[in-house]
């Protein structure tokens, strides 16, 4: 399975191993489930700015036709 090192400011990891010490789950636990809900809410703000972008622009191509 692949893996991923990441440096972290001491601040930062200190940051993220109480925040993984809150939620009761490992350090490697909490950052990788982070990782992959921001990446999801990315794409999923991608899809909804393309929507809102293909409806102006279907619209402003009516007004062009």
């Amino acid at each position: 399975m692949p893996s991923l090192n990441i440096t972290f400011t001491d601040e930062e990891h200190r940051e993220l191993r109480e925040a993984a010490e809150r939620e009761n789950v490992s350090l490697k636990t909490f950052v990788h489930d982070a990782v992959i809900a921001a990446a999801s809410s990315r794409k999923r703000q991608v899809a909804e700015v393309a929507k809102r972008v293909a409806t102006v622009s279907a619209e402003l191509n009516r007004r062009l036709a």
